[in-house]
Parts: C-alpha cells; sequence; structure tokens
C-alpha cells in the first residue's frame, strides 16, 4: 500500500513548502513571457557550471566573477525588494510579486556586470594591485552594496548587518577603546581588498561554491525531480515502519538519505517531513516530538558524508587537505549522531509505549526496492568516483549527475511503455524533467553563492589585520582557557547561525575562531588538529538550524505537524544535545576524528563505543534507559559517555598503556546501569 498524508495535513505542507520557497527559490510568482526569463538564466547557468567539468577551462577568477554574476541575475529577478506589499503610490515596485520592475531589471545587470568587472578588466586591475583607479573604486563599491542587497532579499538581514559591522570596526578601529583598537584601513585599500582580488567576495568560499558545490545541489536537485525523495522514504518505511516507534525510525533513515544530497535542513523536512510526521501523529508522537524528530533528523542531513552540505568542500580547501579526508575525520561523529538519533526515537516510543504500523499499511520492501533500484545507480557512481579512484568532487558530481540524466531521459518512457502510454509523450517529461531539475539546481545554488560571497566581505576585512586581534580578545574573554574557549565559540556559533545558512555561519566563525583554538591549545602545550577546530565550527554552525527562537527547521516542521514551533524547536534542540555533545569530544579525542588510524577493526570499534557513549549520554538527557531514570542513574550513565568519550585520559589517569580496559569499564557499567532498571521495573510490578 502507498503512503500517503492525510488531507488535514495539507495546509502545513503547503506553509512548510511555502517556507522551502521563501527560503531557495525566490519570492515572485510571474506569468505572461517574462516568467521565462528566470528559468533560462538558471538553465544557462546550470549549463555554464555543467560545462567547466567537462570542456572549458576558464582561469579561477574569471569562473567566480560569472558564478556571481548568475546569481545576481537570478536574485534581483526573483526576490522583490521587500516581501511585503507596499501601497505608497509610486513605491509599489518595491513589494512587486507579480512582474519584475524595471528598477530591479536595471540592478540585476548593472549588478552582473560589476561581478564580471574583475574579468573584463582582469589585467587591468592585476597591474594597479593597491592603486585603483576611480572607475575600480566606483565598481568595487557598488558590488559590496549590490552583494549585501542581495543577501538582505535571500537570507535576511542577518549577514549584511554582521558584514557592515566588520566593515565599520575596518574603518573606526583607530577610535575603539585601546583593547579593540586597530589601526584601520583605507576606503582604497578597502575596495581593493575586498572587491578587486580574490583574498575578500572572490575569495576560497565563493570558488569552492563556483567549481564543487553548484554540481552537488545541481545532483540533488535532479535526484528530487526524478522522484528519488519519496524512494527513500518508501524505502526507509518498509524497512521499519513496522517496528516500534517505526515512522519516527523511517523519519531519521529518509532524512539522512535526503540530507546526502541536499544542503538546507528546511528542503529536508519538507521532503520527507510531510510523508514521515503524519505517519509519526498516526502511531501516537505527539504532535511537538513528531515534528521534532523530523527537525533533529533533517538537521543532521548536512553531517552526513559524503557530501556534508557545501561546507564540506570548503573545509577541504581552508585546511588544505583532500576532500576525502575530511569525509573520514566526520565519519564516526556524524554516524554516531544518527545512530543516537535511532535510540532515541526507541526511547520516546518505549516512553509513550507505542508501537509501529501495521504491515498492511507499509509499502512492500521487495517491490519498493525493484521499483526505484535506479536511483541508487548514480549514488554508487557518485560514491566510486569519490572513494575508488578518488577524483576530485567536481568531476565525480559531474559524472554522477551524466548518469542521473539518462536514467531520467529513460524511466519515463519505460513508465509509459508499461501504462500503454506513448513512448514519445514520456520521452518529452523525461527531457521536461531534466530541465526542470537543472533550473531547480540553480536556483537552489542562489542562497549558497550569495552566501559565500558576503561571508568573503568579513574574512577580507579579517586578513587585513584583524586577526591577530581576534586572537588576542577571546584569548581574553576565556582567560586562556581553552573549555572556556570553546564554549564561547559554540555559543557564538549558535547566535549567529540564527540568522544565516549554515555554510555562511561556518566561514565566519571558522575564520575568525578556528585558528585561535588551535593557538590557543598550543600555548597550552595541547595541539588541537586543524580540521577538528574547523569541524567544531561547522556542528554547531549547523545545530543554529533548529535553535529556538529563531530555527527556521523547527518552523517548517511545526507547520505540517500544527505543533507550537517555539516548544518544537527546544524539543528538537533537546534532541539534538547528543550531538552539541560530539564536537567537545572530539576536540580532545583525535581518535573520533580517525586522525592516523588506517585500521577498519580499530576504527569500527571507536564507532561502536562512541556510539554507546552517545547512547548513554542520550538516556541521561532524556531521562529514560531501561526504564525512566532515578535521579542516581544519571551520574552513572554520563559516566559511561565518560568512559567511551575519553578513554585516552582515563587511561592516562590510571597509566594503562592502550584503552581498551577502560571500554571494557564503560560497558560494563553500561550493563550494570541496564540490569539494576530491569530489575528495578520487574520488581515494580
Amino acid at each position: 500500500m502507498a503512503i500517503s498524508t492525510k488531507s488535514g495535513n495539507n495546509h502545513g505542507a503547503d506553509i512548510a513548502q511555502r517556507m522551502k520557497e521563501e527560503e531557495e527559490l525566490g519570492l515572485r510568482r510571474l506569468t505572461g513571457p517574462i516568467q521565462w526569463a528566470i528559468p533560462v538564466v538558471a538553465l544557462s547557468w546550470s549549463l555554464f557550471q555543467l560545462s567547466l567539468s567537462s570542456f572549458l577551462l576558464l582561469d579561477s577568477t574569471y569562473i567566480r566573477a560569472i558564478h556571481l554574476a548568475f546569481a545576481f541575475l537570478i536574485v534581483f529577478l526573483s526576490y522583490p525588494t521587500l516581501n511585503r506589499d507596499v501601497n505608497i503610490p509610486g513605491l509599489r515596485w518595491l513589494g512587486e510579486k507579480h512582474n519584475i520592475p524595471l528598477v530591479d531589471i536595471s540592478f540585476a545587470l548593472l549588478s552582473a556586470l560589476a561581478a564580471l568587472y574583475i574579468a573584463i578588466d582582469y589585467e587591468g586591475i592585476a597591474n594597479r594591485v593597491g592603486m585603483p583607479s576611480q572607475l575600480d573604486m566606483v565598481v568595487g563599491i557598488f558590488l559590496v552594496i549590490a552583494l549585501l542587497e542581495a543577501a538582505r532579499r535571500v537570507i535576511g538581514p542577518a549577514l549584511p548587518v554582521i558584514a557592515l559591522a566588520f566593515t565599520g570596526y575596518a574603518f573606526f578601529g583607530p577610535y575603539m577603546p585601546d583593547f579593540l583598537a586597530f589601526k584601520g584601513v583605507s576606503l582604497s585599500r578597502y575596495v581593493s581588498q575586498i572587491s578587486l582580488t580574490t583574498e575578500g567576495i572572490y575569495g576560497i568560499p565563493l570558488d569552492v561554491s563556483a567549481r564543487i558545490v553548484f554540481l552537488f545541489v545541481l545532483f540533488g536537485a535532479m535526484l528530487d525531480k526524478a522522484g528519488a525523495g519519496k524512494f527513500f522514504i518508501d524505502l526507509a518505511m518498509s524497512l521499519l515502519g513496522r517496528f516500534k516507534g517505526g515512522p519516527a525510525k523511517a523519519a531519521v533513515a529518509s532524512s539522512g538519505l535526503t540530507g546526502l544530497v541536499s544542503g538546507s535542513s528546511i528542503a529536508n523536512v519538507v521532503t520527507t517531513g510531510t510523508f514521515t510526521i503524519p505517519l509519526m501523529k498516526k502511531v501516537g508522537y505527539p504532535a511537538k516530538k513528531a515534528a521534532a524528530i523530523e527537525v533533529a533528523a533533517s538537521t543532521d542531513g548536512q553531517i552526513m558524508p559524503p557530501i556534508m552540505g557545501a561546507a564540506a568542500f570548503i573545509i577541504a580547501e581552508y585546511v588544505n587537505i583532500p576532500y576525502i579526508e575530511v569525509c573520514k575525520a566526520a565519519a564516526v561523529p556524524a554516524f554516531a549522531s544518527y545512530a543516537t538519533l535511532f535510540y532515541l526515537t526507541h526511547i520516546e516510543a518505549s516512553k509513550l509505549g507505542l508501537s509501529g504500523l501495521p504491515k498492511a499499511d507499509l509499502p512492500r520492501f521487495f517491490k519498493t526496492l525493484m521499483e526505484g533500484l535506479h536511483f541508487l545507480i548514480p549514488l554508487f557512481v557518485l560514491l566510486y568516483e569519490l572513494i575508488i579512484p578518488r577524483h576530485s568532487p567536481d568531476l565525480a558530481a559531474y559524472r554522477a549527475i551524466l548518469v542521473l540524466a539518462v536514467i531520467m531521459l529513460i524511466q519515463n518512457p519505460i513508465r509509459a511503455k508499461i501504462r500503454g502510454e506513448s513512448i514519445g509523450l514520456g520521452f518529452k517529461r523525461g527531457l521536461l524533467d531534466i530541465l526542470t531539475g537543472m533550473v531547480a539546481g540553480a536556483r537552489n545554488m542562489v542562497s549558497v553563492a550569495v552566501a559565500t560571497a558576503a561571508a568573503g566581505i568579513i574574512v577580507g576585512v579579517v586578513t587585513m589585520g584583524l586577526g591577530g586581534l581576534i586572537t588576542e580578545i577571546i584569548g581574553y574573554l576565556s582567560r586562556g582557557n581553552i573549555l572556556l574557549m570553546l564554549i564561547i565559540t559554540a555559543i557564538a556559533s549558535l547566535l549567529i547561525g540564527m540568522g544565516l545558512p549554515t555554510t555562511a555561519t561556518y566561514i565566519v566563525m571558522a575564520s575568525l575562531t578556528a585558528p585561535v583554538i588551535v593557538t590557543l591549545g598550543a600555548s597550552q602545550g595541547f595541539v588541537v588538529p586543524l580540521i577538528a577546530a574547523h569541524l567544531f565550527c561547522f556542528y554547531f554552525g549547523i545545530l543554529a538550524d533548529d535553535t529556538p527562537p529563531v530555527g527556521l527547521a523547527a518552523y517548517a516542521a511545526s507547520a505540517i505537524a500544527k505543533s507550537d514551533p517555539i516548544p518544537t524547536g527546544i524539543q528538537g534542540f533537546m534532541y539534538d544535545i547528543r550531538t552539541a555533545i560530539l564536537p567537545f569530544m572530539f576536540i580532545f579525542n583525535h581518535d573520533m576524528l580517525l586522525l592516523g588510524i588506517n585500521s577498519w577493526p580499530l576504527g569500527i570499534l571507536i564507532f561502536v563505543m562512541t556510539s554507546i557513549g552517545a547512547f548513554a549520554f542520550a538516556s541521561a538527557t532524556q531521562g529514560y534507559f531501561a526504564e525512566r531514570n532515578r535521579w542516581y542513574d544519571i551520574p552513572l550513565l554520563l559516566g559511561v559517555s565518560a568512559l567511551m568519550f575519553r578513554p585516552d585520559f582515563f587511561a592516562r589517569l590510571v597509566n594503562l598503556d592502550n584503552y581498551y580496559l577502560v571500554y571494557m569499564a564503560g560497558l560494563a557499567l553500561w550493563a550494570i546501569i541496564y540490569l539494576l532498571q530491569k530489575l528495578r521495573k520487574k520488581v515494580r510490578v
């Protein structure tokens, strides 16, 4: 039996879908001939990006400039200046949603030209480094203004405000109090650094967005258009739906699969939550908890290797290690976090006394697998390209897209043949799916391209001399204590991430704090690998997506579940505490990142023990293990977590040569707690 949502949930699903569209697909709903303008630009952008991985050879700076120019065109053509209607005569164009005002068309063209200026006059600008001409200054200043306005329209005011604050600090630093004083910069140096070199707007984040991220976002959009999203959901339901709390477990699995190719928590919620949240409510999960489970699963989809949203590729560039090494380092924390979320759904079901869905209400596994087996082929191609021959991520994504396009082209004619319809019509549908997938991929990329470029303003200001000052300020605030420094970084990431996309949050926090974490650790004689510091910033940037009161993923899920968004966000954050503890642990226990570990058995052992530690931590924070905890169970469970997360510390404490005995002690304590709770439950009965 196919899974379907109840009609009563349609309104909530529509609200969530609109939130996704507002986040990713633009706000204008155009009619008439003008409606084709944005799809044509988007399709051209996708074709340009695909050509870079096949036959087109361009200098990196040219690629970044063209990438940003396409993003500008889509932003100013898609997004009105204001989200609300404006009824003031002569200013109604500010909120125009059904046509593109001449002002926005002009601004789109001028901003695209400003983005292309560094490519148009590449040699001239290179010869005038540090001595910009008057035209350089005008174009450079306009580019900053256009970028901040584009960021405001797409992702809200937070990132432009932060960029303006850093810009103001760069100019007014000499007038600050002594401990905040900065020598300041001139306008010409600011424009040169930010707009006319690859140290600001056109920096590493935009380069990664243009070379790599676009293709993965395009791959995800085309996979979704092909119908893979529903296949993942049905497959997860067929496997897990009949178990205790089965729909919740299916939500975790399907969100993890969707998160492999999606860089948006809201997109994950809308794609999978529309099906899984009503089913969770059907088996007895309260609306708030059903929505919160989907939020936690969808948010953590971005930490799943091998893709990890957009930030994984930027991490590889910043840390200067192969992309596959980033995936390896992220593997244990990511899979342990997801395993723990499975565990959380189980103990929630146990607390509520829930069961699974009847087998008759579930899709049949073998039939579902056979019907959607072809969707796994491009994923396997992607993984093969990344892991076996270790081709570059952009080449791997390009080849996976080609395979996916072939599948999309032939699946509709085959389905048409089975249904007795015209094969030619099926072929046209397949071609249309490919084209609409390319358009959707380009539109989905707008927020990433604009965010990475705008974050480049902040990175550029930091590289002009603020980096050392920031190190001093954070060192002063943390009093030289690395744990306090990590707490400050985590809180700052959560606060900044409330208003920024994950990628932008990571770029800002990594440029500000990752070097400080490494430096401060070294000053205390403690080695913090750079990859650990960057993953720390990345994790807390992701967790901001369900942090109240702003967490947009929680709002999308609550719209589907018809629950209050603030309690939903709080519950989701409580579930994600098990993820929040992991970054603190891998900063001190580098084995969790598999650094220097190349043995599969040892890697699996570390994963299993880390998962058990996370299970114990989840039981302690959620108040349930074999039965409801009593007060004295909590410190014992936290003790299990400590032993599993930091076996190196306890091994040194008792002068052990290895930490296998520490693991055994943790397992023994975990088993004892379980047996005592079972015995207590039996005696009470």
